[in-house]
């Protein structure tokens, strides 16, 4: 009787560097992903100096990417306020919510009481469906300057809010209620 012959397998060891280059350009990945491309791109340059041709050709594309997004913020550096809204306002505008978002944020560190970057934060919200978050920092605007409301009333970006009743008591209060008579003070009506 023959017997049979099994196969050994092939033991191939891993390349620690190959391994590493792997690891690397999967962190580096995922904080591209993040838009962490400060993060990502010394990353992707250790790649660059590994062993695969594979990983080598890939992350010399993200780093590119990388490269091409801290270029783009490095360039967009802002001579005021209003022009950095003014920017942030284009991206909403285009749908760059996300990105509009961070400059918001970045204009609300920099300006926490300007009142029309609270607005600008309270159209995004109603733009990226938060509406309770867009109608606090719509009453919050407002509290800082009232005469956004006329500009509120006519706004596409609040839209979403048309049929709210907490959006119409905002924008069109009752005149009464800043007529109200503090007690204690002297009416008409009472005698002497």
């Amino acid at each position: 009787m023959a017997q049979k012959v099994t196969p050994k397998k092939a033991s191939i060891p891993e390349d620690p560097r190959v391994a590493q280059a792997l690891q690397n350009y999967e962190t580096g990945l995922r904080a591209l992903q993040e838009h962490k491309f400060e993060k990502a791109k010394p990353l992707f340059q250790k790649v660059l100096a590994g062993p695969s041709k594979e990983l080598t050709d890939r992350a010399a594309i993200h780093l590119s990417i990388c490269n091409q997004h801290l270029e783009r913020s490095t360039t967009t550096q802002f001579k005021s306020v209003e022009e950095h809204y003014d920017y942030a306002v284009s991206l909403m505008n285009v749908g760059d919510y996300v990105t509009a978002r961070e400059h918001i944020e970045k204009l609300l560190k920099q300006s926490p009481k300007t009142d029309f970057v609270v607005y600008g934060l309270a159209a995004l919200d109603c733009l990226t469906s938060h509406v309770e978050d867009s109608l606090k920092h719509l009453e919050e605007a407002l509290q800082l300057n009232p005469s956004l409301r006329y500009q509120a009333r006519n706004d596409s970006d609040f839209h979403n809010l048309a049929e709210d009743p907490r959006f119409t008591e905002l924008l069109y209060p009752d005149p009464a209620a800043d007529l109200s008579v503090p007690q204690g003070s002297f009416r008409e009506d009472e005698s002497f």
